[in-house]
C-alpha cells in the first residue's frame, strides 16, 4: 500500500533537511575539508615509498632514504590530525542536525489540530522524532566523511596509478566497472526492504506504548502473554525484514574480497612481467598494490554509504512529512485578541471528520448558550457530544455554518486567546510527574498559592491535599498513577480553573467521583465562578439535571433543549434515560449499567 509520505520528492527533502542544518553548516563543509587532506596525504605516502625503494633502497642511498622517510612521517601526521579534525567535525554536524530536525518535528506538531494529528499515530511520531532521526543522524555523518573520502581516494589512486603505468591501471578500471553495476543492482533490491522495516518500528513502538500506558488493565484481565506475543509478533517482522535485507547484502563482502584478491593476482602477474623486460620498478608494483587496495577499499566504502542512504531514505520522507506538515488551523489575519464573555452560539453547524468524509458527525447544529449559564449535555455513545465542545475552543472547524464565543466566531479570534478563555477538563486529562502545585500551574504559570488553594476549594480537592503529609507540595508520579481516578479528575479540574476561563468545560470528568462529591463539585461551581459559562457533560442525570438547560443529542443532532422539567414531559430520549437512572430501568442509554 502507498504511504503517504511515497509522494514527497526528493527535492522536497533536500530543501526541507537541508534547511534544519543551520548552524552545523561550518562544521559540515569543513568535515570534508579535511577528509580531502587526509585522503592527499594518503594517496602520497605509496608514491614516497616507491621512491624509497628504488632510490634509496634499491641504490643504496641512505639519505633519499632519511629526506623520504621524513616526508613520509609528515604526511602520515597531516593525515592523522586531518582524520582526527574530520571525524570531530561530523559528529558535531551530524549530532547538531539531528537536534535540528527534532526540535523542528517537535516545534510544528505543537502547532497541530486535531485534525492534523489524527493523521499520524502516536507511535508513529515517536517511531520519527526517534529511530528516523538516528537512521538520518548517521547517513549524514557517513556522507560528510566517506562521500568525499571514498571518491577523493578512489579517483586519485587511479590518478597516481595512471600516472605510474597506464597498463596496470586498466586492471583496475574494470574492477571498478565490475563493481559498481553490482553495487547498484544489491542496492536496488535491498532499499525495497529497509522501507518497509521502518513501518514496522510503528507497529513495534504503539505495541510497547500501549503496553506500558495500560498496564494495569493488562494485569487486571490476566493478558500478558496475549500483550507478550502482540510484541513477539511486531518485533519478529523487524527481524524477519532485517534478515532478508542483510542476508542480500552478506554478498557485498565475498564479491568485494574476489575483486580484490583477482586484482592483486593479475597486478603482480602482470607487473613481475614487467620488472623483468624493465619497463616497472619493484618499487612502482609496490606502489601499484598498495592503489590497489585503496581503490577496492574505497569501494567497499561506497557500498556502505548506498546502504546507508538505502537505509535512511524512507525515514528522511517520513521527517519532512511531519515538518511540512501544515495546521489546519491557524491564526487569521489581525485576529482579536480579547474574549469579551462566554456567551457561544452554534449556526447550522455540520461538523465531519476529515475533508473526505462521507458522514457528518454534527447535522444542522442551532443552539445559544448566554454568559454564566450551566448547560448539561446528554447523549449516547457517539452522538457528537465531544465532537460538538471540541468546536467551542477551535480544536476542530466546523464543515458548514459557523460557532461564536463572545459574539465573535471562533474563527476569528487568535488562538491563544480563544483557548485560554475555554478551558476543558475531559475523563482521561492527563497529570504530569511534578509536585501539585507545579500540576496546578500548567493552568496558570503566574498563580500564586493562594490562587492554586482557591482552585483547589472550588474543585473540590482542597480537602485529599490537606490530608498529605506536604499538602500541595505532594509530589504526583507520571500520569498521576499515585492518586486515585476522582483526584486525578478534581486536580484537573482545578487547573482548568486557574486559567480563569470565561468558558468551563467538563467532559465527562466527574465519572470517576461518587454522586456526593459530584454535587458538591457543582455547588462551589455556583458560588466560586458564578460568571463562568459552565459545559457538562455526563451520562448521570443526577449530575446535569440543576443545569438551567440541557442539551440532548441524537446522533449528531438537536433532539431537545431545555430545562429538565420540560425535557422530562417532551423530550422521550430524556424521559427514558431519567427513568432508568430513577426509575425501574437497569441500564442507561449507552447500554452500560446505570451509575
Amino acid at each position: 500500500m502507498e504511504k503517504a509520505y511515497d509522494s514527497i520528492t526528493w527535492k522536497e527533502v533536500f530543501k526541507t533537511l537541508g534547511g534544519k542544518i543551520g548552524e552545523y553548516k561550518r562544521a559540515s563543509v569543513l568535515t570534508p575539508l579535511s577528509m580531502i587532506l587526509e585522503v592527499a596525504m594518503e594517496m602520497v605516502i605509496p608514491y614516497l615509498m616507491s621512491t624509497i625503494i628504488d632510490k634509496g633502497v634499491m641504490q643504496g642511498d641512505m639519505g633519499v632514504i632519511y629526506k623520504t622517510g621524513g616526508l613520509m612521517l609528515v604526511a602520515a601526521l597531516i593525515g592523522l590530525f586531518a582524520g582526527i579534525a574530520g571525524a570531530r567535525l561530523a559528529a558535531y554536524a551530524a549530532g547538531g542536525f539531528a537536534k535540528n530536525l527534532r526540535e523542528a518535528m517537535y516545534v510544528n506538531i505543537q502547532t497541530f489540530s486535531f485534525s492534523n494529528i489524527d493523521k499520524f499515530s502516536t507511535s508513529g511520531l515517536v517511531t520519527r522524532l526517534t529511530t528516523d532521526v538516528t537512521n538520518v543522524q548517521n547517513a549524514y555523518q557517513m556522507i560528510l566523511r566517506m562521500c568525499m573520502r571514498s571518491p577523493a581516494t578512489l579517483i586519485c589512486a587511479i590518478g597516481m596509478s595512471i600516472f605510474i603505468s597506464p597498463r596496470l591501471a586498466s586492471v583496475y578500471l574494470i574492477a571498478v566497472i565490475f563493481l559498481g553495476l553490482f553495487i547498484f543492482f544489491l542496492m536496488g533490491k535491498v532499499s525495497a526492504y529497509f522501507r518497509e522495516v521502518f513501518e514496522k518500528y510503528d507497529d513495534l513502538n504503539e505495541s510497547v506504548e500501549e503496553n506500558v500506558s495500560a498496564i494495569r488493565v493488562v494485569k487486571a484481565f490476566v493478558r500478558e502473554d496475549h500483550e507478550k506475543a502482540k510484541f513477539f509478533k511486531a518485533a519478529g517482522n523487524i527481524y524477519e525484514m532485517f534478515v532478508k535485507a542483510e542476508t542480500m547484502l552478506v554478498t557485498n563482502m565475498p564479491v568485494m574480497q574476489f575483486t580484490v584478491y583477482g586484482c592483486i593476482l593479475a597486478i603482480s602477474y602482470i607487473g613481475a612481467r614487467m620488472i623483468v623486460s624493465n619497463t616497472l620498478t619493484t618499487g612502482q608494483l609496490m606502489s601499484m598494490l598498495a592503489y590497489c587496495m585503496n581503490i577496492l577499499m574505497s569501494l567497499m566504502m561506497l557500498s556502505m554509504i548506498f546502504v546507508m542512504i538505502s537505509m535512511s531514505s524512507a525515514s528522511a520522507k517520513r521527517i519532512t512529512e511531519v515538518i511540512n506538515e501544515t495546521a489546519d488551523i491557524i491564526n487569521p489575519e489581525n485576529p482579536i485578541t480579547h474574549v469579551e464573555d462566554g456567551s457561544i452560539e452554534f449556526k447550522n453547524v455540520v461538523f465531519s471528520y476529515g475533508a473526505n468524509s462521507e458522514r457528518d458527525v454534527l447535522k444542522n447544529i442551532n443552539i445559544s448558550i448566554r454568559s454564566g449559564e450551566t448547560i448539561g449535555i446528554l447523549g449516547a455513545t457517539g452522538s457528537g457530544k465531544t465532537s460538538l465542545i471540541s468546536l467551542i475552543s477551535r480544536l476542530y472547524d466546523v464543515k458548514e455554518g459557523s460557532v461564536t464565543v463572545g459574539g465573535h466566531d471562533t474563527r476569528e479570534y487568535d488562538l491563544e486567546t480563544l483557548r485560554s478563555a475555554v478551558s476543558v477538563v475531559l475523563q482521561k486529562n492527563q497529570l504530569f510527574s511534578g509536585t501539585i502545585y507545579e500540576n496546578l500551574r500548567w493552568g496558570n504559570e503566574e498563580a500564586s498559592d493562594e490562587d492554586c488553594v482557591f482552585a483547589a476549594k472550588a474543585a473540590c480537592a482542597h480537602e485529599f491535599i490537606e490530608k498529605y503529609d506536604k499538602g500541595y507540595e505532594t509530589r504526583i508520579e507520571q500520569g498521576g498513577s499515585n492518586v486515585s481516578g476522582g483526584q486525578r479528575q478534581r486536580l484537573c479540574i482545578a487547573r482548568a480553573l486557574l486559567k480563569r476561563p470565561k468558558v468551563l468545560i467538563l467532559d465527562d470528568s466527574t465519572s470517576a467521583v461518587d454522586t456526593a462529591t459530584d454535587a458538591r463539585i457543582r455547588r462551589s461551581f455556583e458560588e466560586y465562578i458564578p460568571e463562568v459559562t459552565k459545559i457538562i457533560i455526563s451520562q448521570r442525570i443526577s449530575s446535569i439535571q440543576g443545569a438551567d438547560r440541557i442539551l440532548v443529542l441524537d446522533d449528531g443532532e438537536v433532539s431537545g433543549f431545555d430545562t429538565h422539567e420540560k425535557l422530562l414531559k417532551t423530550n422521550p430520549i430524556y424521559a427514558d434515560v431519567y427513568e432508568s437512572q430513577t426509575g425501574n430501568g437497569d441500564f442507561d442509554m449507552a447500554g452500560a449499567p446505570s451509575a
